[in-house]
């Protein structure tokens, strides 16, 4: 296995090309404690060179622990990636348990504005972008990986979303005949814009707080037109 063969470079070089502001100001951990450490070492490597360009012996060297310590918390390097990229989905779970209450209030407009704003905020942030920029590149060599990641990532909240549509529906709130289609189109009229200049244009400004809130704010009007009751 590639991840775990041997490498004549000396140690200090390792750290050097691994990255030195992280190696010299991190203590090394614990073998134990070590497994955040370890994972905050390959995320940044990984998303700022890629899967392919970043080895085991990078990964130690960031993190400030032997190769053997990473083995004890990961078998390989493939498994590594997928801890990181699936990492994101404790956090989709807290999302899909706000977005009832969020939703819920007797005008149907306000609801949907209210969590069209708290989705384009979670989702256009500097972090998200880098992680999906990393699951697209990887996408041809990864391709269980980058499915199951949209299957528990995006695709929950679309099937989450479709429910709560549909329950707007049988309340006479709105006009639905397609629960599905009515999700993706709500979210790509709110996410499209600006998840697009993100994915593409990295070098970019971040958006303001405010841009964020009139992109949400309008495709909502854009939804109620379409599917308004």
């Amino acid at each position: 296995m590639a991840g775990r063969q041997s490498t004549s470079m000396p140690a200090g070089n390792r750290r050097k090309a691994a990255g030195p502001a992280v190696a010299e100001r991190r203590p090394r951990a614990g073998r134990m404690a070590s497994g955040g450490v370890i994972r905050e070492a390959a995320a940044a490597l990984f998303l700022e060179r890629g899967y392919q360009s970043t080895s085991m012996d990078d990964i130690a060297a960031a993190a400030r622990v032997s190769k053997q310590t990473i083995y004890t918390h990961f078998a390989d390097k493939r498994e590594l990636f997928a801890d990181l990229v699936l990492g994101n989905v404790e956090r989709v779970d807290a999302f899909l348990g706000t977005m009832a209450d969020t939703l819920r209030g007797p005008d149907v407009e306000a609801g949907l504005r209210r969590f069209a704003r708290l989705y384009v905020h979670f989702v256009i942030r500097p972090e998200v972008l880098r992680l999906r920029r990393l699951v697209v590149g990887e996408a041809g060599r990864f391709p269980e990986l980058a499915r199951t990641y949209y299957e528990r990532v995006p695709g929950r909240v679309y099937s989450t979303l479709a429910q709560l549509l549909e329950e707007l529906a049988r309340r006479g709130e709105l006009t639905i005949s397609d629960p599905d289609l009515a999700a993706q189109h709500f979210v790509w009229l709110v996410l499209g814009l600006p998840l697009d200049r993100g994915m593409f244009d990295v070098d970019a400004p971040a958006p303001t707080a405010e841009r964020l809130d009139r992109i949400a704010d309008a495709g909502v009007r854009v939804f109620i037109a379409a599917y308004g009751g």
